[in-house]
């Protein structure tokens, strides 16, 4: 009799532990997003270009993205999301300052801005006349104690460096980047209409010491598309966010009569600037396994960090760094021929 109401007793416990679980799992958290990866998709469907090509083409360019949901208190609890391959992602990290609302309208105008600029910086490629007016870069504060605090102010426009011109972040980065802590590096800047020139030394980077910096914080400023030539309609279907640029301009080439993949199955992520430089993105991990549930070929990553954190989920996937759009279609032209058999 006694064992018996031992074991009513465990299996009440283990009952009511159920439940508990249960509930924490149905309570949403106010501290945690949790990041899902998603299948990347093929954008020819979703793209419609007066003078397109039809393609017989076993490959493609996909772009690939993220969902998201509010984490459960469960997850929050436990510091881990319970999906695999999910991230979890602090609430004040993914809105700052903005309500979701906000961040929603936000992301879905950063989305079609991205493809303003996708459609811009790839038919001026081809040859299409297409006003491009790039934007410029604002000094918005120096970091505590480095050189160039005795040099640039808040509001001063950075305009070249060793004597090339600096029009997007992706720019100034690159330009630095050949460069090691502690290189003097010559700065043309403007300050209320004034230009002045001054040469500064690098320090290194908080990110990585062995990579130079300036130690400043920028924004671009300006920076615009005139009316582009032929009519451009992309439907992503309510994704949001301006990581999908490279992949778009990828896609309208493609579409444009030229054999951008090769017959690859191509993924491709990347914020595009209007000098065709490609920015870093998040959700690197999400996006990496999505490139590869989608049986694609190759995935093209911002060349970097982005890169380095693809390579740590590629199982295989064959990951090519780029910083650029050319580089972009460098890197795909010069991909070996694709047998037929594996197309």
């Amino acid at each position: 009799m006694r064992s018996l109401t031992l074991a009513r007793a465990a299996g009440a416990g283990f009952l009511l532990a159920a439940i508990a679980l249960f509930i924490l799992y149905l309570i949403p958290s106010n501290h945690y997003y949790v990041f899902l990866p998603d299948r990347a998709h093929p954008l020819e469907p979703l793209v419609r270009i007066s003078g397109e090509h039809a393609t017989a083409s076993k490959g493609g360019v996909y772009f690939v993205d993220v969902r998201f949901r509010k984490a459960r208190l469960l997850e929050d609890l436990l510091g881990r999301p319970l999906a695999r391959g999910a991230t979890l992602q602090p609430i004040r990290d993914v809105l700052g300052s903005a309500t979701e609302k906000q961040q929603q309208r936000l992301d879905v105008n950063a989305m079609q801005e991205s493809q303003k600029i996708a459609a811009a910086v790839a038919l001026k490629r081809l040859g299409y006349h297409v006003r491009i007016r790039p934007p410029s870069v604002v000094i918005r504060g120096v970091l505590h104690k480095a050189p160039a605090g005795r040099v640039f102010r808040p509001g001063d426009r950075l305009l070249a460096v060793n004597r090339r011109p600096v029009h997007s972040l992706c720019g100034l980065h690159k330009l630095i980047a050949s460069h090691r802590p502690g290189d003097r590096l010559r700065t043309t800047y403007s300050r209320s209409a004034r230009v002045s020139a001054a040469t500064i030394r690098t320090i290194a980077s908080p990110d990585n010491k062995r990579e130079a910096a300036i130690g400043i914080l920028v924004d671009e400023v300006g920076g615009s598309t005139g009316k582009l030539p032929i009519n451009v309609r992309i439907d992503t279907r309510g994704v949001g966010g301006p990581s999908a640029g490279l992949a778009f301009a990828l896609d309208l080439t493609e579409e444009l009569g030229h054999d951008v993949d090769r017959g690859y199955k191509v993924a491709a992520t990347g914020e595009l600037e209007l000098d065709g430089c490609v920015l870093p993105i998040g959700a690197v991990k999400q996006k990496t396994i999505g490139a590869r549930e989608a049986g694609v070929d190759v995935f093209l990553v911002p060349a970097g960090s982005n890169a380095r954190s693809a390579r740590r989920y590629a199982h295989g996937l064959r990951i090519i760094p780029v910083q650029s759009f050319p580089q972009a279609l460098h890197a795909l032209a010069t991909l070996p021929e694709k047998h037929p058999a594996t197309a």
